[in-house]
């Protein structure tokens, strides 16, 4: 058993799960939905990121195994603001799941999520849920199929993308949960701030959030009919 722990720590140690600080993953985030929308064809649906109550980019998730596998990755949630027209200030959140399998390897992968209504958006400002079992997660379909779009905005709270060695595909993230990053929050607002303190405020964004910001708004315009971000129920 010593011998194998040995084993599995060397697998993880082997890709770099903290090699960045907040502002430089929030430059990858913005890379990763700048190349994922700079291809219609093969990208999201504007009509279903036009529709979202929030988008959550999760770039460089890392995947590493050895009998016992594990997934980690740190990104960022942001919502519209509560008139509609433009997006807010972003909220670290971490990505967090494991499987069992005998694979040794490790592979980093980039995720996008929407999601789509306000259930879902309620469940951004708990500290920790699970996709699939206290929000439904489906994988999200690609380009410009105008029934693909109907089906999945009916049916799915949030909607699941990913992207690996260039490809670009709807992905399940069943059993994996999503939690605030305190620690991320801090190094952006100089507070550890929860993510409904910053997803359900004015608070300023950070200057490093600017260009991901200026991108949403340029592939959701506000349009008559396009969803607006509610204020949280109270509980």
């Amino acid at each position: 058993m010593r011998f194998l722990a040995v084993i599995l720590g060397m697998s993880l140690g082997a890709v770099p799960l903290l090699a960045e600080n907040a502002n430089e993953r929030l430059q990858e985030a913005t890379e990763v939905f700048r190349e994922v929308m700079s291809v219609p064809e093969k990208g999201i649906p504007q009509e279903l990121l036009e529709r979202a109550h929030c988008v959550v980019i999760i770039p460089g998730v890392k995947e590493a195994a050895f009998v016992v596998g594990g997934k980690y990755g740190r990104g960022f949630a942001m919502c519209r603001q509560s008139s509609g027209a433009g997006w807010g200030a972003p909220a670290a959140v971490r990505l967090e799941g494991g499987s069992v399998g005998l694979q040794i390897g490790g592979s980093s992968t980039d995720l996008v999520m929407l999601v789509m209504n306000e259930k879902g958006m309620q469940k951004l400002l708990d500290s920790k849920f699970t996709l699939g079992a206290d929000a439904s997660v489906a994988a999200g379909p690609v380009g410009r199929t105008a029934e693909a779009k109907t089906d999945a905005l009916m049916n799915a709270e949030i909607l699941a993308w990913s992207r690996s060695k260039g490809l670009f595909a709807g992905v399940s993230l069943e059993g994996a949960t999503l939690r605030n990053d305190l620690d991320e929050n801090q190094e952006l607002y100089g507070r550890r701030l929860h993510n409904k303190d910053v997803l359900m405020t004015n608070r300023k964004p950070p200057a490093s959030a600017s260009n991901l910001i200026s991108m949403l708004n340029r592939y959701s315009r506000h349009e008559e009919g396009v969803v607006k971000a509610s204020e949280p129920k109270k509980r």
